[in-house]
């Protein structure tokens, strides 16, 4: 009877309910707040920062046509390369990306994605939504001689080049001066955030596990692990990490993660070690967050800047990025910039 009453109840209180509110509740963790647990794939199409000339928003139809091109060119570059093709000419065959002008991958072991962002019913074409203008704000003095002051010492910045002559002098003296991304230590760019970024390449699940007092991020790329602590406060300035020190609480229905005390290992796009990130995490729907962010970093940015996008889940499985097992780049990397070095000096000794 006791059990009767109380399912009769339960009824009640949902037929009271306005239409489809019980379907669009999102699903709970046992304190009560969201659950935003899952894995979800962060490819877009969508750049961080808007194409010059480019419109804000994209109707379903110019979408549908961009991403129908990607398709076909994929489709073309996931052909198998011919076993009895001729080396590439000295110096690369000019072409950029992940061949490095050399030979390398196809397309069809890279995932860059393959739709636009939709973020409420917008097909967007960047992620920075303020500026209005979908661009990055531009630098401080401050910042740009920062970056000229990096060209003339080592670095071990996470950003790279494909060209050796284009890095600072002493930046293949050894492995320690390698980005982080190239020693497999970090993902590349900012796929391990924060902010968390598509890096446009592959491997771009990431997994939310969430607890009362901790959440954590996993990127695919390269194993990284942010670890949030909830009503924390932050770490002392002396206590620096590469992904910074994230705390996190909670507005509404919205997990607000706060994150400061970064080093100088991880200069997203030449920021200084005093950039602030504010995340936001909101679920809008049984299979997607809305992700936004905002930087501020008054040493490096005329202002502060702010981007969103969407992350849809996926029942993709998450697979170890084995970086470096049986890998002789970095090696070979160094030995080849001291091949380079004793060309130079014997070049030198003949004139």
């Amino acid at each position: 009877m006791r059990n009767g009453l109380v399912m009769l109840i339960a009824m009640l209180a949902v037929s009271l309910l306005p239409p489809g509110a019980a379907a669009q509740a999102p699903p709970r963790m046992p304190d009560g707040h969201p659950n935003l647990q899952g894995t979800y794939d962060l490819a877009t199409l969508t750049p961080l920062e808007r194409p010059a000339g480019a419109k804000a928003i994209l109707t379903a139809e110019e979408a549908g046509k961009l991403e129908n091109e990607v398709a076909a060119r994929k489709e073309l570059g996931d052909r198998p390369i011919s076993g009895n093709r001729t080396a590439p000419p000295k110096g690369g065959d000019g072409s950029t990306g992940a061949a490095g002008g050399v030979g390398g991958y196809n397309t069809f072991w890279l995932d860059p994605g393959s739709s636009y962002t939709i973020v409420n019913g917008e097909r967007r074409t960047s992620i920075v939504i303020d500026p209005p203008d979908g661009r990055v704000p531009p630098m401080t003095p401050e910042a740009r001689q920062r970056a000229l002051s990096r060209l003339v010492r080592p670095t071990s910045d996470t950003t790279q080049s494909n060209d050796p002559g284009l890095e600072p002098p002493g930046s293949y003296d050894n492995p320690e001066q390698r980005p982080l991304g190239e020693r497999c230590l970090l993902g590349f760019g900012s796929t391990s955030g924060p902010p968390a970024l598509p890096d446009y390449f592959y491997n771009n699940l990431h997994q939310i596990v969430q607890t009362k007092d901790y959440v954590m991020i996993l990127t695919e790329m390269v194993h990284d692990a942010r670890v949030i602590r909830m009503n924390s406060q932050h770490l002392p300035k002396t206590v620096r990490k590469w992904m910074g020190d994230s705390v996190g609480h909670w507005e509404g229905d919205t997990l607000v993660v706060d994150t400061t005390n970064f080093t100088d290992k991880t200069r997203f796009r030449g920021a200084s070690e005093d950039m602030h990130v504010v995340e936001r995490f909101t679920r809008v729907g049984p299979k997607a967050l809305l992700y936004r962010f905002t930087i501020e970093d008054p040493a490096t940015w005329a202002r502060p800047w702010t981007g969103e996008y969407t992350w849809p889940a996926t029942d993709e499985h998450i697979y170890e990025y084995a970086c470096h097992e049986s890998n002789y780049a970095l090696e070979n990397i160094l030995r080849g910039a001291r091949r380079r070095e004793a060309d130079e000096a014997a070049e030198k000794a003949r004139q």
